[in-house]
């Protein structure tokens, strides 16, 4: 049996790979196997609870439960149309744009199907794992004020208009991964297609009522530092499984994970304490995810030293974003996806490029992809790479939101809605009843 298929752990991650798996000549590895099994159940963790728990505690208490709900049901519906046609599209052979409709339902996936040395069906669940979190993320920018209905039918739309071509572009046997983009875990097809669109669905949403004239703090930051916690943890799932094998590849991605996101923390935490003369929890560790976000794309390319300067970086940089799109612009992004998330998937994708070279000394990473000559060329895939994903994503979000407008009569709740909550206007149930 022959099956096409994209492996991210290569160096590259960026043509298709063939890998022959006929059932009486191989059996899958069961080192490998047991640890993407892992790995698949820490990302999963990630969005149920890590995430949900994570947004719930921002929003204001009324709508604690939507958030929840929110996460919830994208985690159902993106799981069906990933069996549907999701995997297909994004990791059948196709062509350079798009997969085919070859394992349309998991066609051809048995028990002992290889993906490389792991079980397909392993390969394809594990994948399922980022098209949940990823529109997921969206959920943060439009927290308070979107139709649930809205939402269901814009993740939907959105999971397979950009999601899915893009992770194709990228990992499953398209023209960025031929062109030598790296992106180990998700730079380009997570967070910057996620920034991207919530910074759009932010803007053609509008801001919350009251915004910048009434106060909107975090309703429960234990709440949030728990779900920080368990995001932080369910990383190690998302960047050291992305190497699909238990082996040094994994180690070195889940050490520099976790550098990335102890120096984003601190770098966040510093400037607050700086700037405002204290230093908050919700700075620390919301600098944990912009540096977790920023050494996602890099973290099979790079070594320790490369992943100080991206984490330290990430906090700085995605600090000030978030200061920018508030405060300056005024957009109303209300968990602050765009700055964190897209701004974070773009530094570290274009740091990819940089600190992937062997030849920075104690900053030296595992060197460029097969199909690059050097530092300056990877820099320009890198770069054509956030480009092509930024315009495609933005436009094409931009039309999903204006249909799903159209389909559900309006994106938004009502101004009263908003003001009693989602929990019950949309719900019928409440958080706490104290």
């Amino acid at each position: 049996m022959k099956i096409t298929i994209t492996s991210m752990a290569r160096l590259g991650a960026a043509a298709g790979l063939t890998f022959l798996a006929p059932a009486a000549l191989a059996a899958p590895d069961g080192a490998n196997t047991a640890w993407i099994l892992t790995a698949t159940a820490l990302v999963l963790f990630m969005t149920l609870p890590g995430l949900s728990l994570f947004y719930g505690g921002l929003v204001r208490s009324k709508n604690i439960l939507s958030v929840l709900m929110q996460c919830f049901a994208i985690a159902c519906i993106a799981s069906l149309l990933w069996l549907i046609v999701g995997y297909s599209l994004s990791f059948a052979e196709g062509n350079a744009w798009i997969g085919d409709f070859s394992h349309v339902l998991f066609a051809g996936i048995g028990k002992e199907t290889l993906a490389g040395d792991i079980p397909e069906s392993l390969f394809a669940l594990f994948q399922m794992t980022f098209a949940i979190i990823t529109p997921a993320l969206i959920v943060g920018a439009f927290a308070e004020r979107m139709k649930f209905s809205s939402m269901l039918i814009f993740s939907a739309l959105w999971l397979l208009a950009v999601y899915v071509p893009v992770c194709h572009w990228v990992w499953g046997g398209g023209f960025l991964g031929s062109w030598g983009l790296l992106d180990f875990a998700g730079g380009t097809v997570v967070h910057i297609t996620a920034g991207v669109a919530a910074l759009v669905a932010a803007l053609v949403l509008g801001q919350r009522d009251g915004f910048q004239s009434v106060a909107m703090p975090p309703h429960n930051m234990t709440m949030t530092v728990t779900g920080a916690g368990m995001l932080w943890v369910g990383w190690f799932g998302f960047n050291g499984g992305s190497a699909l094998a238990a082996n040094g590849d994994a180690a070195m991605a889940m050490l520099v994970t976790h550098i990335s996101a102890a120096a984003g923390s601190l770098a966040w935490m510093t400037i607050e304490w700086i700037k405002f003369r204290k230093p908050s929890v919700l700075g620390i560790v919301t600098g944990m995810v912009a540096g977790l976000g920023t050494i996602t794309p890099a973290s099979g390319f790079v070594g320790p030293g490369g992943a100080l300067v991206i984490g330290l970086l990430a906090g700085v940089v995605c600090f000030f974003m978030t200061q920018a799109v508030k405060r300056v612009w005024r957009i109303d992004d209300s968990l602050d996806v765009f700055p964190v998330h897209g701004v974070g998937g773009i530094l570290g994708t274009l740091l990819a490029g940089v600190f992937a070279s062997p030849n920075l000394g104690v900053f030296s990473g595992h060197g460029f992809s097969d199909a690059v000559s050097g530092m300056g060329e990877q820099v320009w895939v890198q770069f054509l790479g956030v480009v092509i994903t930024f315009v495609y994503t933005g436009v094409i979000t931009y039309i999903l939101l204006k249909v799903t407008g159209v389909l559900t009569s309006g994106l938004r709740v009502t101004r009263e809605e908003e003001q009693i909550g989602l929990d019950i206007t949309m719900h019928e149930e409440e958080g706490y009843k104290l």
